[in-house]
């Protein structure tokens, strides 16, 4: 074998190892995409059981239409979050505004009894959990990913082809302390 011939070897094998590095940031830049996916269909379907919340409430306390506006809004914006710190930001806005409605349903003992609002509350209790475990995952999927762009050798094929670190799905001060809501169902 003359030096050529090792010159080859050793251009295919970096090749090869070229080739194997970028496959494997693109696998991991695509399960950090399927990972947001999940986050965005437990935030939409969170934010599509607030208008029946709001119309259960609205019919015993007609008098508190901010909150409902309030509501409705932060609803509008998790709809339309594009990017985790878009939907960080509208997704504290809703579970603050749903933290008031569930406030102002307190006042209102006919309401907290309605099978209806029990059934919402139960659903909107799943889908909470829903997203905690999807944020989890997602997290931990961009965290492989981010690892992968950052740690030497791969991060100088990781510039090469321009990948870039993905943002993480973190809960803000609104949203990092869970609203206790008690709906009388504990009393005796």
């Amino acid at each position: 074998m003359d030096t050529v011939d090792i010159m080859l070897i050793v251009a295919a094998l970096v090749a090869l190892g070229v080739l194997w590095t970028y496959n494997r940031l693109v696998r991991s830049r695509m399960r950090t995409r399927e990972a947001w996916s999940g986050i965005e269909v437990q935030l939409k379907r969170r934010a599509d059981l607030v208008p029946n919340l709001v119309e259960t409430v609205r019919g015993y306390a007609t008098h508190e239409r901010q909150t409902f506006e309030e509501v409705t809004r932060a609803r509008t914006a998790v709809h339309r979050a594009q990017g985790p710190a878009q939907a960080t930001d509208a997704h504290a806005k809703l579970t603050e505004g749903l933290a008031r409605l569930f406030a102002v349903s307190e006042a209102y003992p006919a309401l907290r009894a309605s099978e209806n609002f029990i059934q919402l509350q139960k659903e909107l209790s799943d889908v909470e959990e829903k997203i905690a475990y999807a944020r989890q995952f997602y997290n931990r999927n961009i965290l492989d990913f981010n690892t992968r762009v950052n740690t030497f050798p791969r991060n100088l094929i990781a510039r090469l082809f321009d990948f870039q670190p993905a943002e993480f799905f973190e809960s803000d001060e609104a949203t990092r302390h869970v609203t206790k809501v008690d709906f009388g169902q504990g009393r005796g």
